[in-house]
């Protein structure tokens, strides 16, 4: 975690937002009679707030990371996983990472990080990174006022600091939906919004060829991946389908000159804009 949390500054989407809604107060206290177009208007920029927290790569309600600094300058990709740890999958994961020399990110789950300390260690202890991907990976996360949000990121946040030795600097919403509300939230925290340049989908579809497929079309260096080593989709035999997307993917990247690193370590956030569009 940075020594100085960031300060928070609200968007230029949340300040428009702010002034439309000064605004139509002034105008409803001038002109009562017009409130059907106020209210229209206010409508619509609630409407354009909830249509952006519903694209997790949008940085128009704050700073969001979708691709690596610089654009993977380096030959470099960020490989990560949500809703660990497993005690079944992690460990397999982790073993094919260090077949090929790679090393990516893990966003976990709070609960499942406190009830597998040893597993998150583990993770640590082998050179890849811890983040935080809430306490119990609410679906209606994006719904919850500011409080909840908080008790969920900061529960997560000290499980998985007491387990993996380090504080996350990086936080990754469930199913990366948020409010605007959240970016102070994280502020306060001293995390960034990681979001992804693109993903496989193996929580829901059950052949990995084409879960590698979604990954490997058009990927470049600076590119964010996002798989599962919790919840992954079970393939026709009922193996999970990371397990075998994996070693898919490992090879495609050394045949590519590319390598997997954690998100930066500094634990900074995105500049306004992001860095990298989808």
């Amino acid at each position: 975690m940075p020594r100085h949390p960031p300060r928070w500054r609200p968007s230029p989407l949340v300040l428009a937002s702010a002034g439309l809604h000064a605004a139509g107060a002034l105008a409803l206290a001038a002109a009562p009679r017009q409130w059907p177009w106020i209210a229209g208007a206010l409508f619509a920029d609630h409407v354009a707030l909830a249509a952006n927290g519903l694209w997790p790569q949008s940085p128009l309600l704050g700073p969001t990371l979708t691709r690596l600094p610089a654009g993977g300058g380096g030959g470099e990709v960020a490989l990560t996983f949500d809703d660990g740890p497993d005690p079944e999958v992690t460990p397999r994961v982790l073993d094919l990472l260090d077949a090929a020399g790679m090393r990516a990110s893990f966003f976990s789950i709070g609960r499942r990080a406190a009830a597998h300390p040893g597993l998150v260690a583990d993770i640590s202890r082998r050179g890849h990174r811890v983040e935080n991907h809430t306490w119990s990976h609410p679906h209606a996360f994006t719904c919850f006022p500011p409080a909840a949000q908080r008790r969920q990121i900061a529960r997560a946040q000290e499980a998985i600091a007491a387990a993996a030795g380090r504080a996350p600097a990086w936080f990754r919403a469930p199913a990366g939906l948020r409010n605007f509300l959240l970016d102070r939230e994280l502020a306060a925290a001293g995390l960034g919004l990681a979001a992804w340049t693109r993903r496989g989908y193996d929580t829901v579809l059950r052949e990995p060829d084409r879960v590698a497929a979604r990954l490997l079309r058009g990927l470049t260096a600076g590119d964010v991946l996002l798989l599962h080593d919790g919840a992954s989709a079970r393939d026709r035999r009922g193996a999970p389908v990371v397990l075998a997307v994996l070693p898919r993917l490992l090879a495609a990247l050394a045949e590519r000159g590319l390598r997997s690193v954690p998100l930066a370590e500094s634990g900074r956030r995105p500049a306004p804009g992001g860095t990298g569009a989808p």
